[in-house]
């Protein structure tokens, strides 16, 4: 009996000890390529929405776009402003971005930005003044996003095996 409520307590508690994420957290990779928005216009290239109960952590997200693919060195992208949103809202410090700093594929730079239990994240391109019609020898036609993360049942809203006694 000693030893099931030292591996139930053991179990409760499995953390990681670096983090301290529950060893049972779940993965989330999603994304998506879209045209250019029209002027004015937003698209949402990524959307992960956790459980209610649930928390996580947002580990990566990327970026891109058709020139980018083509010539590395076209990191800006005059005219689209990137925005990564938690709940509608601008997650910092990737406010209005208007280059891209995390190209897709290159293995990026990781990010660890907590997540609110139940939180939407979405990464948005917005277009505020890019205009295909422009006579630019390169132009972009389509862009893309990606968000990867952490997700886990928040134990602060009850548990079973804590609340069978």
């Amino acid at each position: 009996m000693h030893f099931e409520k030292a591996l139930e307590r053991d179990t409760l508690n499995a953390v990681c000890p670096v983090c301290d994420i529950p060893l049972d957290a779940e993965y989330f990779d999603e994304s998506g390529i879209a045209p250019v928005p029209q002027l004015g216009e937003d698209v949402v290239l990524a959307r992960f929405t956790l459980h209610p109960q649930y928390c996580g952590v947002l580990i990566n997200f990327s970026q891109y776009t058709d020139l980018y693919g083509k010539d590395n060195s076209q990191i800006e992208t005059p005219g689209l402003e990137w925005l990564l949103l938690m709940n509608n809202r601008p997650l910092f410090p990737y406010l209005k971005l208007d280059r891209i700093v995390n190209p897709w594929g290159y293995g990026s730079f990781p990010v660890s930005i907590r997540l609110d239990e139940n939180a939407r994240i979405e990464f948005v391109v917005r277009n505020v003044s890019y205009a295909p019609a422009d006579l630019r020898r390169r132009r972009i036609t389509r862009v893309g996003g990606r968000v990867m993360g952490r997700y886990w049942y928040n134990r602060v809203y009850g548990d079973v095996a804590r609340n069978r006694r």
